[in-house]
């Protein structure tokens, strides 16, 4: 603890004796009569490097409220001056606040070299809160908000607990620990997310149009096929630093102190968090669930101030949308003005003591989906619906978890397996992977409920375009259909025998909502709920890789994200086991040569166990009406 507190006195020592590097002059917002702006004003980080910052205020008589007021920051990689930034900036302003929009370092107009997860960010913005909250028209109280990146580096600043930090807001983000969700999950590297990210802004950092031109004309689906990247043979070698951390990400599988760093871990430092009011907000598709659960249970636990968790039908930033992916959740669903208006009333109590009946009744708002009637809206899209349950723990008390075992004949029941010896056999081939169609990605490859059925505009899928179940490569277990509802809602977790013909291989799961044939989908619907993955290199957890040996049976401990749903009388639920989805997580060669390095891939026999001695199963939290 004492290397943080130094550190953190050296932040307050920045804080007092280096000054804005900007004029104090401010211009009107455009549009608005009632908000000034004063632009990138520079802020010091404690190592001297320069953090561009726009500050909005609310006037009144043609000049600045010179009263002091809570001031909102968030700290983002985009670009403060787009207009998402201020457009909010200027409303929240006029709401009553002092509003910060913080470019990171690296990025746009702030100094410095930008780094994804950079450790510095939580120096850089425990630093920024400080000068903040000293300025004399604030009154000492600085609150966080922000989505995805702007979430990160909320939770960054709080593991110093700098003075001044009164409040967070955290939509889709601040990872408990990225070996575990977001860049790496049982062991595999979440591709698709994490070189769609680098893909995407690294155009900004480019400052030659020709070069820049040049990359943009590249598909990323084109470079799919020639994946794992070597340094410099790549598009990503335009941008050095992008390139570094991705084949950083790839390559540095084992659970050190890489994954321990502030950037990419939470809960190393949960301890030291400030102890401050927070609002976790997530989505049962975003890639961050895991963490956004995780934060809050253990930060709660810990900490004296309130802490609330919201848990919407949405993907990575959809709070405001009804539907994810090619399924609509119903009107409910939506927060509409969640920009706009919905965090402003949230800040309003945090920081003003103001409530409003908007605001949760109790500490935990999650939206169970299913109660609609299945039929295609409008927009092609089928009706799921849902509704929104107010708890007080997560995962409910009155959850039965409720095992479902495999069998041979593709059935999936309550009734243990009686065959002394049963197993299934399929042959995994990394160079046909099985696509990803949706799911908890966050990234150009589509994130979301779908119809399990390959189709054109799904990265890997091949004419004819058939359903996923009717892959070799895809072992099915399905329920008959439903004799009456059966509500799930919390954390999912399958028991899997098996065993490889390779040294290294991955096992997969999804849960998918099996719909039966209607007018409006005659060959019914299989919704995808939720995924995840090992790579039995890694089948213990975290720590040093281990081949696994061919032949050999192993049990071993698959935990996709949870999830609440209603399977509906009729339906079915069905549990898919394979050993790829591509490109969400990186292909597994088969060959046991270091991982993000291999040059080979080999064909591996893979088995799955669903005997009376090995019966594997996936367990349920089966939440009574």
């Amino acid at each position: 603890m004492r290397k943080f507190s130094l550190f953190l006195f050296s932040i307050l020592l920045y804080s007092l004796f280096v000054p804005s590097y900007a004029q104090d002059i401010f211009e009107k917002v455009a549009g608005s009569e009632s908000v000034f702006v004063q632009k990138n004003v520079m802020i010091s980080a404690p190592d001297g490097v320069k953090l561009a910052t726009d500050i909005y205020r609310m006037a009144e008589g043609g000049r600045p409220v010179a009263r002091p007021l809570p001031i909102l920051l968030q700290r983002t990689p985009y670009g403060k001056a787009s207009e998402r930034f201020v457009s909010v900036a200027s409303l929240l302003a006029a709401r009553g606040y002092v509003v910060a929009i913080q470019d990171v370092r690296g990025r746009y107009d702030s100094e410095g070299i930008f780094t994804k997860y950079n450790p510095l960010e939580s120096s850089d913005g425990a630093a920024t809160i400080s000068w903040l909250s000293a300025l004399p028209y604030v009154d000492g109280r600085v609150g966080m908000w922000g989505t995805s990146y702007a979430a990160h580096t909320q939770a960054d600043a709080s593991k110093l607990n700098p003075p001044g930090l009164g409040a967070m807001i955290l939509n889709m983000g601040g990872m408990a620990n990225a070996w575990d969700h977001a860049v790496r999950q049982g062991g595999a590297f979440e591709l698709g997310r994490e070189l769609t990210w680098a893909f995407r802004q690294i155009p900004a950092d480019i400052a030659d149009p020709v070069v820049r031109a040049h990359f943009e004309a590249e598909k990323l689906e084109d470079w799919y096929e020639a994946w794992p990247f070597r340094k410099g043979l790549s598009p990503l070698a335009i941008a050095p630093h992008f390139e570094a951390y991705i084949l950083e990400e790839l390559t540095h599988s084992d659970y050190d102190d890489f994954w321990r760093e502030m950037g990419i871990n939470w809960e190393e430092y949960y301890q030291q968090t400030a102890d401050v009011p927070m609002v976790h907000i997530g989505g049962w598709y975003d890639i961050f669930l895991r963490g956004t659960l995780q934060n809050y249970l253990v930060l709660d636990s810990l900490q004296e101030t309130p802490k609330w968790l919201i848990i919407g039908p949405w993907t990575h930033s959809g709070n405001s949308r009804t539907y994810a992916g090619d399924v609509d959740f119903g009107a409910a669903a939506a927060i509409p003005d969640f920009q706009e208006a919905y965090q402003g009333i949230w800040f309003d109590y945090l920081l003003k003591g103001k409530k409003s009946d908007r605001l949760a009744t109790e500490p935990i708002q999650i939206f169970m989906m299913g109660s609609g009637d299945g039929s295609q809206n409008k927009d092609g899209r089928l009706n799921h619906g849902g509704y929104w349950m107010n708890l007080e723990s997560w995962p409910p008390k009155e959850v039965q978890k409720t095992a479902f075992y495999f069998h041979e004949d593709g059935s999936l029941s309550q009734q243990k397996p009686q065959a002394a010896s049963s197993s299934t056999t399929f042959t995994y081939d990394p160079s046909h992977p099985v696509p990803t169609l949706g799911g908890n990605v966050s990234a150009r490859v589509k994130d979301g409920a779908f119809n399990q059925r390959e189709r054109p505009d799904f990265v890997g899928s091949k004419a004819p375009y058939l359903p996923i179940k009717s892959r070799q490569d895809v072992v099915v277990f399905q329920t008959e259909p439903l004799e009456e509802d059966l509500r799930i809602l919390g954390p999912i977790e399958v028991e899997l025998y098996c065993s490889s013909s390779a040294t290294d291989t991955d096992f997969t799961i999804k849960l998918v909502d099996v719909y039966p044939p209607s007018a409006d989908f005659p060959q019914g619907f299989e919704m995808n709920l939720t995924d995840g993955i090992v790579r039995m290199s890694y089948r213990n957890g975290r720590h040093e890789r281990e081949l696994i040996t061919a032949g050999e049976t192993y049990r071993v401990l698959i935990e996709p994200f949870p999830t609440a749903n209603i399977f509906k009388k009729g339906h079915r639920i069905r549990v898919d086991i394979s050993s790829s989805n591509f490109p969400r997580w990186d292909v597994n060669p088969n060959t046991g040569e270091p991982l993000g390095k291999h040059r080979r891939m080999i064909e591996a026999d893979n088995t799955v166990f669903h005997s009376a001695e090995r019966p594997s199963r996936i367990v349920l939290p089966v939440f009574p009406d």
